[in-house]
């Protein structure tokens, strides 16, 4: 371990700590939101966690679509293909805003069924307001994931994280205003949490447009992109990698959705428990997809090259880091199991159920940061259609049939449910990993024969 030349952990920590620090401040509003809103009591905290269990699929496939951007970018790159990266970037525009209009309406769509899902009613009744609000926000967010995955495809991941943190501390700001009342504004409760989604969202997009397009380092792929015509095969060759990464997410993220559910309709003060335990376990993660947005750019740009065995360094840096990173975040899930859910509420039933989910937390993080990191890997290598099998298989075939056994046939619970979630999150890593080292060591082979 750590064998590789020092130039290699520079180079792949220099893209990645920029999307990890940006992730991280994405999923603290998030976090900052269950807090927030946990002190308005449990229903509201299962409320939010209702809501956030349905928007989160949505969210995670527009997000997985704009990643098809980056490793075509990453590879016209290193090719120095600027005009192809620039005509790649205003197809994607196309299938981004598309898709954006698309997952507002699907969600507006679903919004009358909402009671339907076998929840507490009073939960239900918090939950639709907020889900109404933060649903408008969708189309800004995925216009900037355009603009952030583009950039990031050229190397630059750190204008994304500037601005994403900027837009973050707007969000915690406005949360505190229209949750609890300030300046003269009326108390809004949980739906004030949704308004600051939507006006921080807003602001995101704005501002990453505008810092593209007044940027030198800019200029050139700008101009052409006003001047370049839109080509199917080009918003096809995005589609072509986006569609099965937002299918990889959404039976990722899907799972934990469905888990939510299941353990909504067992009961709520477990649902209150869970969101607790989510919104931690969403912290190591969401900075684990900083390696995983590195791998796609470090090994779309080395394949541009046909530099095989660089690839493999680059890509075994990567591996070696989030493994480090990640132990390290078991370990203070679990130190801090008693302490850290008492941060979100005073119900000593729900803190409890917490603790107990959060050494199921520290058990699969090595899984959930190797995961992450293989499939961004395969994206670069723009290996997508049988990791896309394999996320499927793992959590839909696997995890969440064996979590709704033990959870509520067996009425283990909460418990039941996350301790599928793990063997579903650990043969995933297990089989994306190997298989992303294969196809490797197959390129090389076959470049040296």
């Amino acid at each position: 371990m750590f064998t590789a030349p020092k130039s290699e952990y520079r180079k792949s920590l220099s893209l990645a700590y920029p999307v990890m620090i940006g992730s991280l401040g994405q999923i603290l509003v998030g976090v900052v939101d269950s807090l927030m809103v946990g002190q308005l009591g449990d229903v509201p905290l299962a409320a939010i966690s209702y809501a956030n269990s349905l928007l989160a699929i949505p969210l995670v496939f527009g997000i997985g679509v704009a990643y098809g951007l980056t490793p075509l970018v990453a590879n016209a790159d290193a090719q120095g293909k600027t005009r192809k990266a620039a005509r790649l970037f205003k197809n994607g525009m196309v299938v981004n805003t598309v898709v954006g209009i698309l997952i507002v309406g699907i969600l507006f769509a679903l919004r009358p069924f909402m009671d339907q899902f076998d929840q507490d009613p009073a939960v239900v009744l918090e939950a639709i307001p907020y889900f109404t609000v933060v649903t408008l926000s969708f189309f800004p967010l995925q216009i900037f994931f355009n603009y952030k995955q583009f950039t990031e495809g050229l190397s630059d991941t750190k204008a994304a994280m500037r601005l994403s943190l900027a837009s973050n501390v707007l969000n915690i700001i406005l949360n505190w205003i229209f949750i609890f009342g300030k300046f003269g504004i009326e108390p809004m409760g949980m739906v004030g949490a949704a308004y600051a989604t939507l006006i921080s969202r807003i602001v995101m997009m704005a501002l990453m447009i505008w810092w593209v397009h007044s940027k030198a380092r800019y200029k050139e792929h700008m101009t052409i992109f006003w001047d370049t015509k839109l080509k199917w095969d080009e918003m096809r060759a995005v589609l072509a990698i986006g569609v099965p990464s937002g299918l990889q997410y959404i039976f990722e993220v899907g799972a934990f959705a469905a888990s939510s559910l299941i353990i909504g309709s067992i009961d709520y003060i477990e649902q209150a428990a869970h969101q607790i335990a989510i919104s931690l376990a969403s912290i190591s993660y969401m900075a684990a997809s900083g390696f995983g947005a590195a791998a796609t750019v470090r090994v779309g740009n080395q394949l541009g090259r046909k530099d095989y065995k660089t690839l493999k360094v680059a890509a075994t840096t990567l591996f070696e880091m989030v493994v480090l990173f990640m132990a390290a975040a078991g370990v203070v899930y679990l130190v801090g199991r008693d302490f850290l859910p008492g941060l979100f509420t005073e119900e000593i039933e729900v803190i409890q159920i917490a603790a107990t989910l959060l050494i199921v937390t520290t058990l699969f993080q090595i899984s959930d940061g190797v995961q992450v990191t293989a499939l961004g890997a395969l994206r670069g290598l723009s290996d997508v259609r049988m990791p896309t099998i394999i996320t499927f298989v793992s959590y839909w075939v696997i995890s969440i049939p064996l979590g709704y056994i033990l959870g509520k046939e067996l009425e283990m619970g909460a418990m039941g449910v996350w301790i599928g979630l793990a063997v579903g999150l650990t043969l995933s890593a297990l089989a994306q990993w190997w298989r992303f080292t294969s196809k490797v060591n197959q390129m090389i082979k076959s470049s040296t024969s």
